[in-house]
């Protein structure tokens, strides 16, 4: 039915502006955008925020800004803490904004790349307190990456992740559902080892 199609949000997903305008024109119902930033600066991070909400749609925001990503704690909460305050400040609705403070990779046996999963959870919780009304997302999978072509590991990982982000404020995770384990049914000694690399 046409009438329960207007009620499902879509997500219009690309990296072109351009698709995203005509997906926004073209969508039923209440669309979400995946995704805006303050890459290319302030003026057109609220241009583009603009025409999102002109036509009664929600937006991915990516904390990414003039800098780079968002790998630490600090600038993912930095970011997403500027982009509300600019997006609030000039008519976006609160609830309308949902963050993406970057999912990284741990496991890479890099060093500087041990806290990202704690930086995620941590700047989640901080970013729920400090934005008021706003969601949170992100891509689950990226947090196993280094141990692709081990199922059982990235499985286990991803639902261990995902049952801590929850815990701090997580609202929405993409997710290969074949690719997560239960958290309870996780065998006890792997559940120990795969958080100890999370929680570093």
């Amino acid at each position: 039915h046409e009438a329960d199609i207007a009620k499902v949000p879509v997500m219009i997903d690309s990296s072109k502006w351009e698709i995203l305008e005509v997906g926004l024109r073209h969508s039923p119902g209440k669309p979400i955008v995946n995704s805006i930033s303050l890459k290319e600066g302030e003026e057109e991070f609220l241009r583009k925020a603009k025409i999102i909400h002109q036509h009664g749609a929600a937006a991915v925001v990516m904390a990414f800004d003039e800098q780079g990503q968002a790998a630490d704690y600090e600038n993912k909460v930095r970011i997403c803490t500027r982009a509300y305050k600019l997006l609030t400040e000039n008519g976006f609705p609160a609830e309308d904004i949902i963050f993406d403070p970057n999912i990284l990779t741990v496991g890479t046996g890099l060093p500087e790349h041990a806290n990202y999963a704690v930086d995620y959870i941590e700047a989640v919780r901080t970013i729920k307190k400090e934005c008021p009304g706003a969601r949170t997302s992100g891509g689950v999978s990226n947090v196993s990456f280094s141990f692709r072509g081990n199922d059982v590991v990235r499985e286990a990982m991803n639902a261990a992740f995902l049952y801590h982000a929850i815990r701090a404020g997580l609202d929405m995770g993409i997710v290969n559902p074949e690719m997560l384990e239960v958290y309870d049914e996780i065998e006890p000694e792997l559940r120990e080892r795969v958080e100890d690399v999370l929680l570093n």
